[in-house]
This record gives C-alpha cells, sequence and structure tokens, in this order.
C-alpha cells in the first residue's frame, strides 16, 4: 500500500474525472457554525473557497444559519462541502440535513462522521482494525459526580499511571485538552474538560513524535499524504495551532521509508475502517519502539494557513486548487447516497 500519491494530480488545464457538467461544478461552502471552532471554520472556508475560485470551480460561503436553507434552496449547488470544525459539522447533523435536501455531499456521510466524531467509539473502531491506541477510560460529568471525584481521580491514576490525557470525548482544535503529569493537576484538567463536553476521555499518554497523517480519496480509493511532523514549544493547544510562531512544522515528517510506510498504512486503515470518504486527517505519536498510536481522527480537517491537511497536500506536491478540485470531481463521478427529498 503506498503511502504517498505516485503523481502530484492533475494540471489546471486537464479534464478532471467527473467534470461532466459541461461547466464550471458550483459548490457550496458551509463554514462557520455556532460549535467553539467558529473562528477556525471561517478561516478554513475562506481559503478552501480561495483555492477552489483558482481551479475555475464556482463557489459561494454560507454559515449555519436560519439563511442557509433557503440559500441552497435557491442556489441548488452540485455538491456541499461542510468545512465546518466541531459539534454539528463532524457529528453528522448538518450532514444529514444536507442529504435529506437531495444534494451532493463532498466527504465523509453523517453516519460515519457520528462514530468518527465520538474519540472512544472511533478508537475501538480503530483497534478492532488492528490499530495500536493508548489504554483509556471514559467518564460522564454525572457519574463522575455521583460517585466522588477524589476516588475516581485515584482509580484513574493506578489504572492508567501518570502522566495521562484529558480530553473531551467528541470535540477538536485541542479544546479542553491537558496533558498530566502529577496527580494533584487532575482535577484541575477535568474540570477544564467538562466545560467543552460532558463527557471526559482520559487516556495515557504516549511519549514519541507527534504525526497527522492526511488521506484523499480521487476515485481510486484513499491514499495517504505525506505525514506531517509537530514540534511544540510547549502544549499543541488551540493557542500553538492557529498562530504562527509556537510550532515547527516537518512537512514531509523527518522519517524513515518504512516509518513513513507504517504511519500512512495506519491512516489508510483509520480512513477505511470508519467508512470515512473524500478526505481525512488521523492524529498518531509514532513511539521510540517504532509502533504507530491512532490518537484520533477528524474527517473536516482544518484548512487554515497553519493546518496540517494543507501543508501535507503541498508536501506531495498538489497544488491545493487542482487537488481540491479533483476532490469535487470525484464527488461528482461517484455515486449519489443518502436520502433524496419528497
Amino acid at each position: 500500500m503506498s503511502s504517498t500519491p505516485s503523481v502530484p494530480g492533475p494540471s489546471l488545464s486537464e479534464p478532471l474525472v467527473g467534470d461532466r457538467l459541461g461547466r464550471a461544478p458550483r459548490v457550496a461552502l458551509l463554514a462557520g457554525g455556532l460549535s467553539h471552532e467558529r473562528d477556525v471554520s471561517m478561516r478554513s472556508g475562506r481559503r478552501v473557497a480561495e483555492a477552489l475560485r483558482s481551479a475555475g470551480v464556482e463557489v459561494s460561503v454560507h454559515d449555519v444559519d436560519a439563511d442557509l436553507l433557503p440559500a441552497l434552496a435557491d442556489l441548488q449547488p452540485d455538491l456541499v462541502w461542510p468545512v465546518l470544525h466541531g459539534a454539528s459539522g463532524e457529528d453528522g447533523s448538518v450532514r444529514d440535513i444536507v442529504q435529506l435536501s437531495g444534494l451532493r455531499l463532498l466527504g465523509t456521510g453523517p453516519r460515519a462522521s457520528r462514530v468518527a466524531w465520538s474519540k472512544p467509539i472511533a478508537k475501538t473502531v480503530a483497534a478492532r482494525a488492528g490499530l495500536e491506541t493508548p489504554e483509556f477510560v471514559t467518564l460522564p460529568q454525572t457519574l463522575f459526580r455521583e460517585l466522588g471525584a477524589s476516588a475516581v481521580l485515584r482509580m484513574i491514576v493506578a489504572r492508567l499511571g501518570l502522566p495521562v490525557v484529558v480530553k473531551p470525548s467528541r470535540g477538536g482544535s485541542a479544546l479542553g485538552v491537558s496533558l498530566v503529569r502529577e496527580a494533584d493537576d487532575l482535577p484541575r484538567a477535568m474540570v477544564e474538560c467538562f466545560s467543552y463536553s460532558d463527557t471526559a476521555l482520559v487516556e495515557r499518554a504516549v511519549t514519541g513524535t507527534e504525526l497527522a497523517a492526511s488521506v484523499v480519496d480521487l476515485g481510486e480509493g484513499p491514499v495517504a499524504l505525506p505525514p506531517v511532523e509537530i514540534v511544540a514549544d510547549g502544549p499543541y493547544d488551540y493557542d500553538a495551532r492557529y498562530n504562527p510562531g509556537r510550532v515547527e512544522y516537518f512537512a514531509p515528517a523527518r522519517l524513515r521509508p518504512e516509518q513513513v510506510e507504517a504511519v500512512g498504512a495506519a491512516a489508510v486503515t483509520a480512513h477505511r475502517s470508519l467508512g470515512l470518504m473524500g478526505l481525512s486527517r488521523t492524529d498518531l505519536i509514532l513511539d521510540e519502539d517504532g509502533v504507530v498510536h491512532f490518537l484520533e481522527v477528524n474527517v473536516a480537517p482544518g484548512m487554515t494557513e497553519t493546518s496540517l491537511f494543507p501543508q501535507a497536500a503541498e508536501a506531495a506536491g498538489y497544488n491545493l486548487g487542482t487537488l481540491y478540485r479533483s476532490l469535487v470531481a470525484a464527488s461528482l463521478a461517484a455515486e449519489p447516497a443518502g436520502l433524496r427529498p419528497v
């Protein structure tokens, strides 16, 4: 299984598979929404729209509000691309509405999105597919309080040891995520986590090289792009991710060929086993023994100027406009799925 594309992709002057409309495809980008990641989604949407327009695609950008459904009904786009991060954008709900409207959707459908959105479920599916993933427990906030926080936290430390990573069971952009090295810091980490989700996932921390492996499917099956290595000056938190200067990225990652192959294979396995479509980004740790550990997967990866998916695409030799247009073309060529309006 190849972990990188064999060719950078077609030039803008070449016809693309799926360009059967006889005109420029009309794409409605969904960006914004009401999640904690609204600002990131707006930035991602602008970047994708600019790239698509440079590739000759007709693009309109829409927020998720009361004007959305009338706008889509009036526009009747050939394709809807949700560039939405966080709840509703990645939990399948907006994707359900798109399909209920009888419109084509670029990317993963609603059912698989719901599975991927839940980190505990995604980790369980990935483990059943043969991937390594750090041992973890999940704690709903209500149960945490009812059983007694102190007793539960002592049991977590006894089971998982330290350090551990505390994160919301659903969510992205590292919001509510803490690396806990001392037991006394665990209560604060839990409180911060519960401010973003009613359920916390606590997993054993794995040391090693932090990597992001993106996957694209242009109609011939999922292929991994070169992995991106993340070297953060301090925690790789929300501020570090979206404000240049705190993180050094290596695209492609500084890995040996067999490590690149293993990381790419893990990302493709996650993409396939979770039933994802179009594009995805998987977060991984490569430990000192060469074992790849699955952390989580994103069905709507960030597309900002500091995001990992665009860096991986450019490391593979893609022009972003060409790649995004190819994703549009592949979605138009695929057999339509979902419900049709009555």
